[in-house]
C-alpha cells in the first residue's frame, strides 16, 4: 500500500509539478501514449511518488481533461455574466465556442484527442462540464427574459437544449469530421435559429 499524499503546501507543489509534467508529455506524445513511469522520469522521480498523489494515470487524465475543458467553460461564463443585452451574449457564446473549438482540432491535436476520448467515454469532467455550460446557458436565457425578449419559457431546460444545438461545431469529435464546412456561418446560423425560438 502507498503511503498517503502529503496535504502540504509542498505536497501541492509536487501535485501541481506532476499534473505539469504529464500536460507536457501528453502535449508531446499524447496522454495514451505517456505512463507514468514517464511521467515520474521527466521529474526524476519514482514512479511510486506520483502514485502518492494520483491513484492512477486514469485520475492524471481526469485532471489535465478538467483544465482543457474548463477555457471552454469560461468562454460560456464569460458571455453569460458580460454586461450586454441577452441576443448578442447568445450570438458571441456560439460564436467564441466555435473557435475554441476548431482551434484545439487544429492547434492542440493531442490535447483534442484526449478530450474527444473523454466525451466518447463519459469521464465524470465532461460531464460536470457539460451542467456548468447548460447553466451558464441558462443564465444567459433567464436574463434574456428579465429584459422581455425571450418568452416565458423553463430556462434550465431550455439552457440543455441550446447547448445541445452546437453540438454540430462544439463536439470535438463531430468538428474533426465537418472541417470542409463553413462552421464559422453554421455557428451564426444555429445562432440566429435559437434566438427566434427563444424570442417572444
Amino acid at each position: 500500500m502507498s503511503a498517503p499524499a502529503p496535504t502540504s503546501t509542498r505536497g501541492e507543489a509536487t501535485k501541481a509539478a506532476i499534473v505539469a509534467a504529464a500536460e507536457r508529455l501528453f502535449r508531446s506524445f499524447g496522454y495514451q501514449k505517456t505512463t507514468v513511469a514517464d511521467i515520474a522520469r521527466e521529474l526524476r522521480m519514482s514512479p511510486a511518488n506520483v502514485y502518492r498523489f494520483f491513484p492512477s494515470k486514469a485520475a492524471i487524465n481526469e485532471v489535465i481533461c478538467g483544465r482543457v475543458v474548463d477555457e471552454l467553460e469560461a468562454l460560456a461564463w464569460a458571455e453569460a455574466r458580460r454586461a450586454a443585452p441577452a441576443e448578442h451574449r447568445i450570438r458571441a457564446l456560439f460564436t467564441a465556442m466555435q473557435q475554441r473549438v476548431q482551434a484545439l482540432c487544429f492547434d492542440d491535436r493531442r490535447m483534442h484527442d484526449m478530450v474527444s476520448a473523454a466525451m466518447a467515454e463519459d469521464w465524470p469532467s465532461i460531464e460536470q462540464f457539460i451542467h456548468r455550460v447548460d447553466a451558464a446557458i441558462a443564465e444567459i436565457i433567464a436574463d434574456g427574459q428579465r429584459e422581455g425578449v425571450f418568452g416565458a419559457i423553463d430556462a434550465v431546460q431550455t439552457g440543455k437544449l441550446v447547448h445541445a444545438c452546437m453540438i454540430c461545431f462544439a463536439h470535438p469529435t463531430v468538428v474533426e469530421q465537418c472541417m470542409d464546412d463553413d462552421l464559422p456561418g453554421l455557428a451564426a446560423g444555429m445562432a440566429e435559429f435559437v434566438l427566434r425560438a427563444l424570442r417572444v
